[in-house]
């Protein structure tokens, strides 16, 4: 049997993007949720989650080191000179080297932190992910494993995704990226398989980032093996007015095509016809 868990990234990096999530949310596109508690739009995604029937949708932590300001104390490691995270590329290049307890340790009180602000708002928190995939990082892995086991957290995202058959010439620069995930991601397998977490059978959504359409879901679905998969996704909308900030470019146009594309009738009926179910995290059990 296939099954499927749609899970929709950044809630709470800003209201545009918190208002796409709950349209597809309420749509029945979307499945599961992971977290930014350091967004700046966090008391806004928790009061969506509070006015929102939500009984079947799993909430996870987003674990973050590379955005935003941290909720602890951290190492220069860890910061630029304003006391922010250093950004995406900065973070990547700093967490590949693992052997720093000092580091360690102020990743692990971090991710308490963060993980501490969700539960305290009373999200239950069914899965961990990281936020530019930072959970699976060399300096990070031992981290991520230590706080799902300390917090209960039943599933961690482990984003080992084949290369595709085929890739448009244009997405050869995110292709890259992709698959230093892809190798991370296998090389944390073998400390998470040494632990009780639970992770899904497959993953995709690496090689769909900048280029999710119907066309390419379908492709998607019609090769998806048998097994439990998460596909991650990133719907949104456009920001009203003009953005600011470490999250300021999470929200546009492409956004809103992804949040199109997820909630039309082509996606259900490519899912029925490939004889796949949607699922959560939840409905799969601790």
């Amino acid at each position: 049997m296939k099954r499927l868990i749609v899970n929709a990234d950044d809630l709470g990096a800003d209201e545009a993007r918190n208002a796409g999530i709950f349209d597809a949310v309420e749509a029945g596109a979307v499945t599961a949720v992971s977290i930014l508690v350091n967004g700046p739009a966090f008391p806004d995604a928790l009061r969506r989650i509070a006015a929102t029937a939500c009984s079947d949708i799993s909430f996870g932590i987003h674990l973050n080191l590379t955005e935003g300001t941290p909720l602890t104390p951290v190492p220069a490691r860890l910061k630029d000179r304003d006391g922010r995270f250093p950004g995406k590329k900065e973070a990547h290049r700093r967490l590949l080297i693992m052997g720093n307890r000092d580091l360690e340790d102020a990743i692990g009180r971090e991710f308490a932190a963060q993980i501490g602000a969700l539960r305290d708002a009373g999200v239950p928190i069914d899965h961990l992910d990281g936020h530019q995939h930072i959970h699976i990082f060399p300096a990070v892995i031992e981290s991520s494993v230590r706080a799902a086991g300390e917090f209960g957290i039943p599933w961690i995202r482990i984003p080992e995704e084949p290369m595709p058959d085929c890739l448009v010439a244009s997405v050869q620069a995110d292709t890259v990226e992709a698959n230093m995930f892809r190798r991370l991601a296998k090389a944390a397998r073998g400390r998470v398989r040494r632990s009780a977490l639970r992770t899904t059978d497959h993953f995709r959504g690496l090689y769909l980032k900048g280029r999710l359409s119907p066309e390419s879901l379908e492709e998607t679905m019609a090769a998806l093996p048998s097994g439990l998969t998460e596909l991650m996704v990133h719907p949104g909308r456009v920001c009203a007015g003009q953005s600011h900030g470490p999250f300021s470019s999470f929200s546009h146009r492409d956004r809103e095509y992804e949040l199109e594309t997820l909630t039309s009738g082509r996606f259900r009926e490519t899912l029925t016809r490939h004889g796949i179910r949607r699922t959560s995290y939840s409905k799969e059990g601790p």
